[in-house]
């Protein structure tokens, strides 16, 4: 199995474990159903293998539950052995076609064994290997023989006494029956989305196949595909073909919009991506907060990681503008928010098939920021009880894992979003996954609500000023949210009664009260005061909240 000059990068371990004698069964999972750039064409994966990797092998078993088996190379030699065609066609049901597969095999040990040893190497390659032998069918009898059969490939004799070897392609780990996935005879290899020098390949192809798609203003294509690391090929090209038959050139400032699209088909709904359109310039109070995070964001551009925190948590009352943070962080550090969304499925090892895909995505984007809103319920517990059947524990074993992965520092910056820290597990709040705990609060001072008022203002094109708020007695605790609402509604009564701004606020404020009742409001406060890392997050005014020995009280 010599190593094609055309391999990708994860190849050179599969070579080496199986020219070493260490692995002869090899799991495939992650972006399996991608397609590689090869010597001036686009292939798939499992044709990559059986022509490319595999081209030095005799027979080439395939088998997929849509065509059956087929012998890829050295089909007259199998068909021989069948008995040409009084054979009929080979096996579609797969426990017939890894039974036929397992004769052959064991035919040619027989031969050695006589002394009349057939020097032929054998692989067979399983496409869509999750589907043929699902996590968590109970398929009665024969799924259990077929599960059997294809984990004797992986070191049972005669198959580990003969050149044979077994490829399953699957596109998550956990979605393959775990007497198969964790097999310590089994090597895995999990299939990246491409980088950036797979990419720059694929789109050379691309342009000179589809031209119409690409124009001067393109620029260097190493540079597009830098801008698409985290898009697979496959998407990549189905993006060229439509641009190219709209005869609508695939300009820069299109990028950042088309990756977000692609990203999002990608993923399935998954994730959302957000762009990095806003900075700390647009963020209102918070100042020692700010500048913190400013100076992180200079560790990071500075490549100086050692002091970089793994992760955020972003904590306080509902409306108070976690999310306007995380946006204008990554805008500050120019880099891109991925968004989970709800990964929870019904059936059985979906979710953590889902939460194995959103890794590969954040793996392969660079650098980025994974944003985690509403954590204490999107993330589960370490004991989640029975009612469950131990989902939300394999999510948060999952979760707390890739958050400490230590390779990540730099690269993967997680930031949990929650107005209840207090649900947040323990160890996931720990340092080394989250570093940093940031309180955010309402107003503190009648000035502060002024401010934030008039800012919100601004935004509508209602120019009053912080000085002439002050006699109003605008309220203390106010959120970003709640300002929000106020200058909404003050808004509309300057279009609707045709008075001045500040006569707007002015009548918005008679009566107001606050949408989150004072007692919650004081509790989730009180919550995200105890939390923070350092006081000095925290506005004198609040500072009482925080445990007595931290106060010094």
């Amino acid at each position: 199995m010599p190593l094609p000059q055309s391999a990708p990068a994860w190849a050179a371990d599969l070579v080496l474990a199986y020219e070493s004698g260490a692995h002869g069964q090899f799991i495939l999972h992650g972006n399996v159903s991608d397609r590689l750039p090869v010597e001036g064409r686009l292939v798939t994966l499992h044709r990559w293998l059986e022509e490319e990797l595999l081209s030095g092998f005799d027979v080439v078993f395939v088998y997929d539950l849509g065509n059956g088996l087929r012998v890829a190379r050295g089909a007259e030699a199998v068909e021989a052995w069948r008995g040409g065609e009084k054979a009929g066609p080979l096996p579609r049901a797969p426990l017939e076609a890894v039974e036929l597969v397992g004769r052959w095999v064991r035919y040619l040990a027989n031969l050695r064994a006589l002394g009349r040893p057939e020097k032929r190497s054998v692989a067979c390659i399983l496409r869509g290997a999750d589907r043929i032998l699902p996590a968590g069918n109970d398929g009665g009898h024969e799924q259990g023989s077929l599960v059997s059969l294809v984990r004797d490939w992986a070191g049972e004799a005669p198959f580990s006494e003969v050149a044979f070897a077994s490829f399953l392609l699957a596109d998550g780990l956990t979605d393959l029956h775990p007497l198969l996935s964790s097999n310590p005879r089994v090597s895995r290899v999990r299939v990246p989305l491409p980088e950036a020098a797979p990419l720059a390949q694929a789109l050379t192809l691309l342009q000179r196949q589809h031209p119409a798609a690409f124009d001067a203003e393109s620029g260097e294509l190493g540079a597009s595909a830098a801008a698409f690391v985290g898009v697979s090929i496959s998407a990549l090209e189905s993006l060229v073909k439509t641009r190219s038959h709209e005869q609508r050139p695939l300009r820069p400032a299109d990028q950042a919009h088309v990756k977000k699209e692609l990203v999002e088909r990608d993923s399935g709904g998954l994730v959302e991506f957000i762009e990095p359109r806003r900075s700390f310039a647009d963020y209102h109070g918070q100042e020692p907060l700010k500048a913190w995070l400013r100076q992180d964001v200079a560790l990071w551009r500075a490549a100086d990681l050692r002091a970089l925190p793994m992760g955020y948590l972003v904590c306080g009352p509902v409306g108070t503008g976690k999310t306007f943070l995380v946006e204008c962080l990554a805008g500050e550090a120019g880099v891109p928010v991925v968004k989970l969304k709800n990964f929870r499925d019904r059936w059985v090892g979906s979710s953590e098939g889902n939460l194995e895909k959103i890794f590969r995505l954040v793996r392969a984007l660079g650098r980025c920021i994974v944003f985690v809103d509403e954590a204490d319920q999107a993330l589960g517990r370490r004991e989640s009880g029975s009612g469950d059947s131990g989902l939300g524990g394999r999510l948060y074993s999952m979760v707390a894992q890739e958050m400490s992965d230590a390779s990540n520092r730099g690269r993967v910056m997680w930031v949990l979003a929650s107005s209840r820290p207090d649900l947040i597990e323990v160890d996931l709040k720990r340092p080394g996954r989250v570093d940093v705990k940031v309180p955010i609060l309402p107003t503190a001072t009648v000035e502060e609500s002024a401010a934030l008022l008039s800012a919100l203002l601004g935004r509508l094109d209602l120019a009053v000023a912080p000085a002439d708020l002050l006699p109003l007695s605008p309220p203390l605790l106010l959120t970003p949210g709640a300002a929000e609402a106020l200058s909404v509604k003050a808004y509309r009564l300057v279009r609707t009664a045709g008075i001045a701004p500040l006569e707007a606020v002015r009548r918005c404020l008679e009566g107001y009260q606050g949408p989150v009742p004072p007692d919650i409001m004081e509790f989730q406060m009180r919550l995200a005061v105890r939390e923070a890392t350092d006081l000095a997050f925290v506005a004198p005014a609040f500072r009482h909240l925080a445990s007595p020995e931290r106060t010094g009280a």
